[in-house]
């Protein structure tokens, strides 16, 4: 797109179905460079990868010509197919249907990097419910208990 300039830093979260805890150390780190690797090959600029046991955080920029549902239904059925195809954990593997996302500003990025990058130390503090819906109210997103992701805590 000539004469088109943006900077959309997206923070993503999104969760394993039925909130299973079957991201290991194992492969977690593989998947997250995978999810980077979707990232940067779909468009997009990858930030950063990281998360905990049941959830994931991509922080990236947004190519203005794509779409963000399609981004992220990118990211999920390409890894879920990876994580299936590569046998890392027993059964079938899927993620929860939907996301969240968040936009950030340039002058931001390097904390939500942080954030993004020390997940095990941040959840020996909070679960990642009380995660998820700070980050709904921090950036005012109305929601209904029923429509967010499934919480067995």
């Amino acid at each position: 797109m000539a004469n088109t300039y943006t900077q959309i830093n997206i923070h993503a979260v999104f969760c394993v179905k039925r909130r299973e805890n079957i991201i290991t150390l194992n492969f977690s780190d593989q998947l997250h460079a995978y999810i980077a690797g979707i990232i940067n090959k779909t468009g997009n600029y990858s930030l950063a990868v990281n998360g905990y046991r049941d959830h994931v955080h991509a922080f990236f920029e947004l190519n203005p010509s794509l779409a963000l549902s399609d981004v992220m239904r990118d990211i999920k059925t390409n890894s879920s197919k990876w994580i299936n195809e590569n046998h890392y954990v027993k059964g079938q593997f899927s993620w929860q249907k939907g996301f969240g996302a968040f936009s950030y500003a340039r002058s931001q990025r390097n904390n939500v990097i942080k954030y993004i990058m020390n997940q095990e130390k941040h959840h020996s503090r909070k679960t990642f419910r009380e995660e998820y819906l700070e980050l709904l109210e921090k950036f005012e997103i109305p929601f209904e208990d029923n429509y967010i992701f499934e919480f067995f805590e």
